[in-house]
C-alpha cells in the first residue's frame, strides 16, 4: 500500500463518502466493513500507526450507536445502521492517510493533477509541519519533566498540564511557521512561476488497480447490497 500513488490511495477516502450513503441496513454495513478488514489484513504493512486512528473511528461509531438507540425509539437496527455508516465512511480514509507521505503527495499534486507549483509547495510544507506536531508535543513533555514540572500519577494533575503544553505547542508551531515562510521566500517560492521536481510521480498500473478496487468496494458493493 505505501508504494502506491498517494492520489490512488485517497480514492478510498473520497469514494467511501458516496458509499456510506448507500448503507441502508446493518447487514450491508457488516459485509462492507468485513471486506475492509480483509483488504487491510492483506495490504497494510504495519498496524502501529493505526492504533489511535482505529480507536477514534471505533469510539465515534459506538457513540453514534448509543445516541441513535437512545433517541431513535430504542431500535437496535436503526442504531446499528447509523454506526455502520460511520465505519464505512471513516475507516478507509483513516487507514490510507497513515501511509501517505506529504512529500510524495505534493509530487503527485504537481505532476499528476498539474496544480500550481506555488500552492503545492505551501501545502506540502504545511502538511510536513503538521506531521511534526506529535513529535514536538513529546519534546515539550520531556523538557517539562526534566525541569521538574512533569505531572504526577494523579489524573487531575495530568489534565492540568494539558493547558501549558498546548500553549507551548502553539508557540512552537507559530515560530516554526515563521521560520518556514522565511526559508521558502528566500528560495524563491513566492516569485517562481515554474518549477522542477526532484522526485518523479508516475502513474503505474498498480495505481489503476487501487482505484478500481476502491470503486468496487466502496461504491459498487454497497449498491449491489442495496439492490438485493
Amino acid at each position: 500500500m505505501p508504494q502506491a500513488n498517494p492520489l490512488a490511495l485517497l480514492t478510498f477516502g473520497f469514494t467511501a463518502v458516496i458509499g456510506s450513503f448507500l448503507i441502508d441496513r446493518p447487514t450491508s454495513a457488516l459485509i462492507v466493513v468485513a471486506v475492509y478488514a480483509v483488504l487491510a489484513v492483506l495490504c497494510v504493512p504495519t498496524w502501529r500507526p493505526l492504533r489511535w486512528r482505529l480507536f477514534a473511528v471505533g469510539f465515534a461509531a459506538v457513540s453514534l450507536w448509543w445516541s441513535s438507540w437512545l433517541l431513535g425509539g430504542h431500535d437496535p437496527s436503526i442504531a446499528t445502521t447509523a454506526a455502520g455508516r460511520i465505519l464505512v465512511l471513516a475507516l478507509p480514509g483513516a487507514i490510507v492517510a497513515a501511509f501517505i507521505d506529504p512529500m510524495r503527495f505534493g509530487d503527485a499534486l504537481a505532476q499528476n493533477l498539474r496544480l500550481p507549483a506555488r500552492f503545492v509547495g505551501a501545502f506540502t510544507a504545511s502538511l510536513t509541519r503538521f506531521d511534526q506536531l506529535g513529535e514536538t508535543f513529546d519534546q515539550l513533555q520531556r523538557t517539562r519533566r526534566i525541569r521538574g514540572f512533569g505531572p504526577s500519577r494523579n489524573p487531575i494533575a495530568r489534565a492540568a498540564t494539558t493547558g501549558p503544553l498546548s500553549f507551548g505547542l502553539l508557540v512552537s508551531a507559530m515560530r516554526g511557521a515563521t521560520q518556514l515562510s522565511l526559508a521558502m521566500d528566500a528560495r524563491g517560492f513566492a516569485t517562481a512561476h515554474s518549477r522542477t521536481w526532484a522526485e518523479p510521480s508516475p502513474w503505474r498500473r498498480r495505481d489503476t488497480v487501487v482505484v478500481t478496487v476502491a470503486v468496487l468496494v466502496t461504491i459498487v458493493l454497497p449498491v449491489a447490497l442495496r439492490l438485493t
